[in-house]
């Protein structure tokens, strides 16, 4: 099966048909997705109703890298939904897929990024400060495409010491370069680009070569939460 292509456009070019459409991961029409969806979205114009959905899934999915599945239905933006929990890939697919729900277009962007804050375990696992496919949302608002990226709740950030990652539908919104006591965060070093889908097979095969252990079910079990905390005070 191939996947996705990826799609080469400037953040002008109005989407098209695929940008609104359900698909494999981005189950725009699942119907708890719709459900919540047209929960948060309320009333409005689009731009109001996206920051209400990102906020929604920002906050309402809990960041957990210590439970990442990586099966087409584990990686499914409602499985973030039926979990309670996600991480950045499935986060930012299922905010692709409410967006879609409520009539925006949302594509799927990943970027291979440096994080320097992430728990001395979840490091010990991956072998490598370099998180690949580091997945955001492009949405299309107001004429224009903008990056969110709603991947750290803001608990989360409160215990890493991160701040939280603010969107207003009309600036791009990546993560800072730097954390509430000024050591540097996150940096981006590589754009994989746009997709109307999640690059499954481009995805998996990536964990494969980089991240063994993680792949082969190693994952370390504990509270990420909580060693956010105990890695901030150390």
């Amino acid at each position: 099966m191939t996947g996705p292509t990826e799609i080469h456009t400037d953040e002008t070019v109005p989407p098209g048909a695929a940008s609104l459409a359900a698909t494999r991961f981005i189950d725009a029409d699942n119907p708890k997705v719709r459900a919540f969806a047209a929960e948060h979205a309320g009333e409005g114009t689009d731009l109001e109703r996206a920051i209400r959905l990102y906020y929604a899934v920002r906050d309402g999915i809990r960041y957990d890298p210590y439970r990442i599945t990586l099966t087409a239905e584990g990686l499914r933006g409602s499985s973030c939904l039926e979990k309670g929990y996600g991480f950045c890939i499935t986060k930012a697919a299922f905010l692709a897929a409410v967006a879609r729900a409520a009539g925006i277009p949302a594509r799927l962007g990943f970027a291979d990024v440096r994080n320097h804050l992430a728990t001395p375990r979840l490091l010990e696992l991956m072998k490598t400060e370099t998180f690949y496919y580091h997945g955001y949302v492009s949405l299309w608002l107001e004429g224009r495409w903008v990056k969110a990226t709603p991947a750290f709740n803001i608990e989360l950030c409160e215990r890493f010491g991160v701040v939280p990652l603010e969107f207003d539908g009309r600036e791009d919104s990546i993560m800072h370069p730097f954390d509430t006591a000024g050591r540097r965060h996150m940096e981006y070093l590589k754009e994989h680009g746009l997709f109307e889908d999640l690059p499954y097979e481009a995805i998996v095969e990536t964990f494969r070569t980089h991240y063994p252990m993680l792949v082969a079910g190693q994952a370390p079990q504990g509270d990420f939460h909580a060693e956010a905390t105990a890695a901030r005070q150390g």
